[in-house]
């Protein structure tokens, strides 16, 4: 059965009828909105069900035949008609029966701030501010049915942000043609057209005013505090730097910033700021728990890798919904948006998207390059970011495959070991050492290279090797950096050099003795149970720079409870603010924990020296303990 118009006319009343009681009913929860306006409205949309009900059992409804056009109606008629609706010192919209703007005259263009095309062919609710247009919609649909004039208070998204105004609506309509609404914008906020600022003519200049040069004053200022704010990120902590960097624009450009950063093969959401008050905390963490889905503006621009201006958001959708599905845009209040891909030019990252609430101006295309500036300064930030990352980790794994995965224990002796990698370095360093068996007793070594990068590493495995490898052949300390020295010599190691400290370890009556050869490297400190602490002397020369290098030798019998501490050069370097070197603390330091197991020493001085440099150590540091207990 063919439905009747009638009953297609009442279908129709009443899903836009349900459609903006959802409105309604999503504004009410919104802060900021005016409970009176809300009333009004929803009285009005009773009215409203209380005709669609009335009319729900008619078969039909009179309807005209569009009679004859107004071709009476002379040319200079209809331009003075056209003139006096343009020239109107009241702003004016023409809209169609869907709510979609058809015509404004110059005194809207004005007060929206644009060209009086800007706004054709948008929804006019699009001009109201989120939690105003639930009950806006709700007076043109009642003006539109009732035939009558209806006049109410709302927020309008002007040129200079949100502002209080009194709409009169009206229903205009023409025989053979729809109804359409007039609305003028009357009351308080409205601005008279004798106080419009002048336009330059045509062909005409403007001359710069003092408000264009502090805005362009304004950007720059912004563009320079945020590249220092990434220069100065020296841990390379992306987290940490896309936290800064959102909350500096969202102070400086009163927006919400929304930071989506790609991960595998889709965007995570990775922060969002706003305004600085708790409510507003509160709604950034629910917002930053939702990921931006397929059909949202920020995935958009993400896929086509093109900036996305919404000067006057009609979607609400535009952002995607909230945990309750109530549209983000509605949470946060935002009645403009502008969405910018993160590319550095050849990589994408993510995206950055500015949302502005009614208070401010909307975003325009001036707004549009600033932001990408910005978001491209971002972009290489964490290309920079995980460029360094990926080189830690390279540096981190050359760093674990030259040291032993474990320390080998000595009978009758306790031995911990400990590398620490500097913090301020991204390189791998060039300290190593080792414990290893040997001809009659067992072998110690701890060395540094000169230099850093992947070529200090191979002369690193090098070294150590050769130290291990020659000790099975002669276990003389002395003999074995001798043999060092040599291979250095034969190969070719970008004239890199090393330091080492290489000792014999044989149990003879009870003792350990202890024969040590030192190639330029810090001597060993002995640390006695009672506190005593002796520096064994180093010296020598580094290997791998003259043939006839001879390390220092020393001779040392060490009793049960003494410990031994070998130790590269970068914990004696390491300083503080006050740039004292840990050299001058390190027997003290030692002397503090006589007594205490190899482990929870190593462990300690670990801890001293980091507390020292406050964490920025500057240079590798590796530390050897070993304490003597009854022979095996």
């Amino acid at each position: 059965m063919q439905q009747s118009p009638g009953l297609h006319g009442t279908g129709s009343e009443i899903t836009g009828l349900k459609t903006r009681y959802g409105a309604l009913r999503q504004a009410a929860g919104l802060p900021g909105a005016d409970p009176g306006m809300l009333l009004e409205a929803a009285l009005a949309e009773l009215d409203a069900a209380v005709a669609a009900l009335t009319t729900a059992g008619a078969t039909g409804a009179d309807r005209g035949d569009g009679g004859t056009d107004a071709s009476g109606a002379s040319h200079a008629e209809r331009r003075l008609l056209h003139a006096v609706f343009q020239q109107a010192p009241v702003p004016l919209f023409l809209l169609g029966g869907d709510g979609t703007v058809r015509r404004v005259n110059a005194a809207a263009g004005d007060l929206l701030g644009s060209g009086p095309g800007y706004a054709t062919g948008k929804a006019f609710t699009a001009f109201i501010d989120l939690p105003s247009r639930p009950a806006a919609a709700t007076h043109f649909a009642a003006a539109a049915r009732k035939g009558e004039t209806r006049q109410f208070r709302c927020a309008l998204l002007t040129a200079a942000g949100a502002a209080e105004h009194v709409l009169a609506v009206h229903p205009v309509s023409t025989q053979g043609s729809a109804a359409h609404l007039v609305v003028a914008v009357t009351g308080a906020g409205a601005e008279p057209a004798g106080r419009r600022a002048a336009k330059p003519r045509a062909g005409q200049r403007a001359e710069p005013t003092l408000e264009v040069v502090q805005a362009m004053t304004r950007r720059l200022d912004l563009v320079m505090a945020a590249t220092r704010l990434l220069l100065e990120n020296i841990t390379y902590s992306e987290p940490v730097a896309l936290q800064r960097y959102a909350r500096l624009l969202a102070r400086e450009l009163a927006a919400w910033v929304i930071v989506d950063v790609e991960d595998g093969q889709r965007l995570r959401r990775q922060h969002v700021s706003g305004p600085e008050d708790q409510r507003s905390e509160k709604l950034a963490h629910a917002v930053a728990a939702v990921d931006p889905v397929a059909g949202s503006g920020p995935y958009q621009v993400h896929e086509s890798g093109s900036t996305l201006l919404i000067a006057h958001a009609e979607d609400t959708g535009a952002l995607g919904d909230g945990p309750d599905g109530i549209p983000l845009l509605m949470l946060l209040g935002a009645t403009s948006v502008l969405s910018v891909p993160l590319s550095d030019g050849e990589h994408a990252y993510g995206v950055l998207t500015l949302a502005r609430w009614a208070g401010h101006p909307h975003f325009e295309i001036a707004d549009v390059g600033l932001v990408e500036e910005l978001g491209e300064q971002l972009a290489l930030a964490i290309r920079v970011d995980r460029l360094f990352r990926y080189r830690v980790e390279i540096a981190d794994a050359l760093q674990t495959s030259l040291l032993p995965r474990q320390v080998r224990q000595i009978p009758g002796t306790e031995i911990a070991a400990a590398h620490v990698a500097a913090t301020v370095a991204a390189e791998a360093g060039g300290d190593f050492y080792d414990v290893y068996p040997s001809r009659d007793g067992w072998g110690v070594a701890i060395g540094d290279v000169c230099g850093t990068g992947p070529d200090t590493a191979a002369v690193t495995a090098a070294a150590r090797h050769a130290i291990r490898a020659l000790a099975h052949l002669d276990p003389d300390p002395t003999a074995v950096l001798r043999g060092v020295n040599d291979i250095m010599l034969t190969e070719d190691f970008g004239g890199r050099f090393v330091t080492a400290d290489a000792g014999h370890l044989s149990w003879r009556d009870g003792r350990l003795h202890l024969s040590l050869a030192s190639a330029g490297h810090p001597g060993p400190v002995l640390l006695r149970p009672d506190g005593r602490t002796q520096v064994l002397s180093g010296g020598g020369l580094p290997l791998g720079i003259f043939p006839d290098a001879e390390p220092a030798t020393q001779e040392v019998d060490l009793a049960a409870g003494d410990l031994l501490f070998l130790y590269t050069d970068g914990l004696t370097s390491a300083c503080g603010p006050d740039q004292v070197q840990f050299e001058e603390r390190l027997t003290d330091e030692l002397a503090a924990l006589a007594g205490e197991p190899a482990a929870v020493l190593v462990s300690r001085m670990r801890d001293v020296v980091l507390e020292l440099c406050r964490g920025e150590l500057r240079d590798h540091v590796s530390m050897l303990a070993l304490r003597v207990g009854e022979p095996a």
